[in-house]
């Protein structure tokens, strides 16, 4: 199978890295060329224009995006042109559900397959395999590209446009409350008075208590890495949009989702008062997604 990747930021080009391994011939394009220059040392097939793009791929294009969001239909107006009956394109980057679905309307009418995945793992599970969540019309002949990137029981589909990508959003409103309770929890144990080596804590945590996560597990390494005050870490926790879109889905669904809300708001307060909280979730993205500290 032959497949096109945009976007070779942490998580695109580990992916492409994995379908490397995998046997696929990709086609690789991204907004800046370092990138496409250094993934063709591996293999991968250089494109620097969505036209070269397009050219290299089989008859049948398949061409995974792995880009932010607010880039996701300036992208697809650019390949349209170029694109023909019976292609597809797979959104593997955190969008909005509700722009998955109409992305998924406005292309069928083209004839062209739209299928959103939700991806969670972070760049080493890009590059060793994920857990994909995926949304759309099912298409069995991708059943073997999504088992190759995903991690053993890390695939499932759900019959609905939109859905891989709504699923994925409360993961990551889910994964906001549990940093926000670990940040919380790891400032109590700091201020005890009882001068706890938080670095212990957290291997002790991760060893067979009712907690032990990977959460946990990363909490660890970046004590171990920064010790108890986490110095180098900044107090600013950052957010993307999935966290707030989570809470507003709530809202609309007229549920209520305090701990969500509160871990939002937390995290925003940090941007105008960095704190302890603030540095140990920054630590725990640092770990699993690569963000900066």
């Amino acid at each position: 199978m032959k497949i096109g990747v945009i976007g070779l930021g942490k998580m695109g080009k580990n992916i492409v890295l994995n379908l490397l391994d995998h046997k696929y011939e990709v086609v690789v394009n991204n907004r800046s060329p370092e990138p496409i220059n250094e993934l063709k040392k591996y293999g991968a097939i250089p494109a620097y224009s969505p036209e070269e793009f397009t050219e290299k791929l089989s008859k049948q294009k398949i061409i995974w995006l792995m880009i932010p969001a607010d880039s996701v239909d300036k992208v697809i107006s650019q390949l349209k042109p170029n694109l023909n009956k019976n292609d597809i394109i797979i959104d593997g980057g955190n969008s909005f559900y509700k722009d998955s679905i109409r992305r998924y309307n406005e292309l069928s009418k083209l004839g062209i397959e739209f299928i959103d995945v939700g991806f969670s793992g972070g760049p080493n599970g890009a590059r060793n395999g994920g857990c994909l969540m995926v949304g759309g019309k099912e298409n069995k002949n991708l059943s073997k590209l999504f088992v190759d990137l995903s991690v053993k029981n890390g695939l499932q589909f759900f019959k609905s446009p939109g859905a891989g990508h709504f699923v994925k959003m409360v993961h990551n409103g889910i994964e906001y409350g549990m940093m926000q309770s670990i940040a919380e929890g790891f400032e109590i144990l700091k201020n005890s008075k009882y001068k706890l080596n938080l670095e212990k804590v957290a291997e002790l945590y991760n060893h067979g208590s009712v907690i032990e996560s990977r959460l946990i597990e990363w909490t660890n390494l970046a004590y171990k890495k920064y010790g108890n005050e986490l110095k180098e870490i900044s107090g600013v926790a950052q957010e993307s949009g999935e966290g707030s879109w989570t809470v507003k889905t709530a809202k609309e669904m007229k549920i209520k989702s305090k701990v969500l809300e509160d871990s939002l708001k937390a995290r925003r307060l940090s941007r105008k008062k960095p704190n302890y909280q603030g540095k140990v979730i920054t630590a725990l993205r640092s770990e699993f997604g690569g963000h900066k500290l």
